[in-house]
């Protein structure tokens, strides 16, 4: 029997009748073989003989408060590919979907989908034969208004609200803020934008306070997550600790981004925890700078500026006369600076571990542009999925715990001598990362929040 193909656009809203999701918008992605849907709390059992999963779903982006417990047969496991190159084995369920009053049997992925748009992908193996995808065009079959959502999910088991979180931080539309911000809203939590520059201070021993613009008192939120830009190291530190002694917890405390903003101290402190850096010279001496030179193992080398952050204020020199230049030039000024030996085998590339309380959620290869040395992202750098070394996780894990900080971008370089630590960054940026390995690393850190409470609450 021929069926009449349905025209569809690049998104839709479908039903799942056997899973109990009367209401899920979907990608239409006809380059994607597998249909996927979001899914955590994911466990296989065995009913009836055969072998089944449970699950949880969150049906409406950004909305973790309204939670379907849904069931399925199991199939089996697939790995997918995404188009960012990341492998992930996923449990693989039989159900039916419902477009446009048709019904029929899929096979459907599960997988978090927290950092995508779309809480549901349709791919061509559950469009084949029945529907035509018009690209330019979306909602061909309606839209849902957000009334009729709560209508239909009026029965839906609704979590239990969530924390009063403050971000930190000077800019709103920054990728990784709004993502922060996001991510938090839709973990069920009150999410607040602090701009630094708008906070200020009243230091008491008995009554100490945080005012913000119109003079509101920051007094009332259980944690704050802190993204300080370099320029600000100093208020941005300060205003941390003032949190801390309201005793609002701090996802990394002041301490820890004070110490891991000053580039030296930063080394000698890895270097005491047993981690390996390039050979790094310090002086403020422009007489020592052929010693200093000779002392990192002579040309090419790298001059960095202390206060120097995403590859600003570091220069390649080739030659000894270049180096000579350079540091002599940087001294003029006062600037403190780090002589470090170059390893030319890394060739552009570096690698960044996202450590979040004390795991590698994530981990990408960053590789400078052609012709360039720093590899770093705003630098123009590019980024791409790789899976680090157990040795490259040890070292990101204890570089972050050397550090005393929660959640830090650990960047790592391979060398012939084996793998070395760069840097540690207490505000590392989330928009390469997510994009590369399409995990929701931002969703991590409300999870490492959510967790300190949990703990807290379980030792009170």
């Amino acid at each position: 029997m021929l069926i009449d193909k349905v025209v569809i656009g690049s998104e839709e809203w479908c039903s799942f009748p056997t899973l109990g999701i009367p209401k899920i918008k979907a990608r239409v992605d006809s380059g994607a073989k597998t249909s996927a849907l979001h899914a955590i709390n994911i466990a296989p059992f065995r009913k009836d003989e055969e072998n089944w999963v449970r699950f949880d779903v969150n049906p409406i982006q950004k909305n973790v408060k309204t939670v379907l417990h849904c069931e399925a047969p199991l199939v089996g496991k697939r790995v997918v590919k995404s188009s960012s190159g990341y492998r992930e084995q996923r449990y693989v369920i039989a159900t039916e979907v419902e477009i446009a009053g048709q019904n029929w049997p899929i096979e459907v992925t599960l997988t978090n989908r927290d950092s995508m748009g779309f809480r549901m992908l349709l791919g061509r193996e559950a469009m084949i034969g029945r529907m035509l995808v018009d690209p330019s065009q979306s909602y061909l079959l309606g839209q849902p208004s957000n009334d009729d959502l709560k209508v239909v999910y009026k029965n839906a088991v609704q979590a239990k609200s969530g924390l009063r979180i403050g971000l930190l931080a000077s800019n709103p539309e920054l990728y990784s803020n709004k993502r922060i911000m996001e991510a938090g809203e839709s973990r069920g939590h009150e999410m607040h934008f602090l701009n630094i520059k708008e906070c200020y201070m009243k230091l008491d021993g008995q009554n100490p306070e945080i005012h913000y613009r119109g003079g509101r008192k920051l007094s009332d939120f259980d944690a704050v997550i802190p993204r300080i830009r370099p320029s600000i190291t100093f208020y941005g530190c300060a205003l941390t600790r003032q949190f801390e002694a309201l005793k609002i917890f701090s996802l990394n405390s002041s301490k820890a981004i004070a110490q891991s903003r000053d580039k030296l101290y930063s080394l000698q402190l890895l270097l005491n925890h047993g981690v390996d850096i390039p050979t790094t010279g310090f002086a403020n001496s422009p007489l020592d700078t052929d010693d200093l030179i000779k002392m990192v193992g002579g040309t090419p080398l790298i001059v960095k500026l202390l206060e120097g952050t995403q590859g600003k204020g570091v220069v390649l020199a080739e030659t000894k006369k270049a180096a000579e230049s350079v540091i002599n030039a940087f001294k003029s000024l006062n600037a403190n600076i780090l002589v470090q030996e170059f390893i030319k085998e890394a060739d552009g590339k570096d690698i960044r571990c996202f450590v979040i309380d004390g795991k590698v959620v994530a981990a990408i290869q960053r590789e400078a542009l052609p012709g360039e040395f720093r590899a770093n992202i705003h630098l123009g750098g590019t980024a791409s999925l790789i899976k680090p070394t157990q040795e490259e996780k040890r070292i990101a894990i204890k570089a972050a715990k050397a550090m005393d900080l929660k959640v830090a971008g650990v960047d790592i370089i391979r060398s012939s001598k084996g793998p070395l630590l760069l840097e540690v960054n207490s505000s590392p940026g989330l928009e390469g990362i997510e994009g590369a390995t399409n995990k929701d690393v931002a969703g991590e850190m409300i999870k490492a929040i959510e967790k300190h409470f949990k703990l807290q609450k379980a030792q009170a």
